[in-house]
């Protein structure tokens, strides 16, 4: 990652979580110090991918708690009108008590951005990419995150990667093997002319069912997945009709459910196209976290 791109997500983050107050979302401070400025994070023993591809087994309950605490997070984020962008489990940190907060802020953007951001390999990782940015539109929403979510969860149930595509291609196939080719019906929201013509071109493809590939998971635990595993962002389960899921039922809980009282603006990436531009912002938000500090 170039050091621009480095520092405009260190100061993205940074400015992200002085908005996003809540105890699923990792929160960042800046201690005092007269020569250094310091980025402070709450410590936290592990994430989720290293619980994923270790030993210990991993209940329906755990998973229930981890993609629960998931949708609660990204219910406060999504309400503050930005995108995370880049779920994955290696950003989902944990506790021993099995608490998450979801991490790395810093390639969000705006529900009503408009700006192009550039999508390389480095940016958003494939595994997890929602058709959407796959089929190179442009104008996708939060509806991404959903995707992503849904690929943990798959990852949880089998312990292994659901969609370990090696390039765009093989990951759309990837997507296909399992959900099948879509219906012309579910490609009106694709509008790039070379994603819809590669994708109508494909063999017809049925799919291969849930249960198939995960016969040990529950019927709740497979059509949870199912709903949000979508390729039409228009039919993919809500964040919210997610945490209502009856999966979730013994831990769904609206007053445990906020939304942020204040929206996130993004009118700083007008200056954040430069070194000094960047710097500049990063030094007015280090001034404004110890200002908040003193009150």
């Amino acid at each position: 990652m170039r050091k621009e791109s480095f520092e405009r997500s260190n100061f993205l983050h940074s400015s992200i979580t002085k908005t996003l107050f809540h105890f699923s979302i990792w929160f960042l401070q800046f201690p005092n110090s007269v020569l250094m400025i310091y980025m402070v994070l709450g410590f936290m023993e592990t994430d989720l991918h290293k619980i994923i591809y270790s030993k210990n087994p991993l209940s329906e309950e755990h998973i229930q708690y981890f993609i629960y605490q998931v949708l609660r997070g990204v219910k406060y984020i999504h309400s503050a009108n930005v995108i995370h962008r880049d779920l994955k489990p290696s950003n989902l940190l944990l506790n021993q008590n099995c608490d998450l907060k979801i991490c790395d802020l810093g390639l969000a953007r705006g529900v009503d951005n408009s700006s192009n951001f550039e999508l390389t390999e480095y940016v958003v990782t494939r595994w997890y990419r929602a058709p959407e940015i796959m089929c190179s539109c442009q104008d996708y929403d939060k509806r991404i995150d959903v995707w992503s979510i849904g690929c943990i969860l798959g990852e949880l149930l089998g312990r292994t990667p659901l969609f370990p595509g090696e390039n765009y291609i093989d990951q759309l196939n990837l997507i296909f093997k399992y959900l099948g080719t879509p219906k012309a019906e579910d490609l009106t929201w694709v509008t790039n002319g070379k994603a819809l013509a590669y994708i109508r071109d494909q063999s017809f493809i049925k799919g291969i069912r849930w249960k198939k590939i995960f016969p040990k998971a529950s019927a709740l635990s497979l059509d949870f997945l199912s709903q949000m595993l979508v390729f039409n962002p228009n039919k993919r389960i809500s964040i919210e009709d997610a945490l209502a899921h009856p999966f979730l039922k013994q831990l769904h809980n609206p007053q445990l459910e906020p939304t942020c009282p204040k929206t996130f603006d993004f009118a700083f990436e007008k200056s954040a196209h430069t070194d000094r531009g960047i710097r500049r912002l990063m030094y007015q938000e280090v001034m404004q976290w110890r200002n908040l500090r003193r009150r």
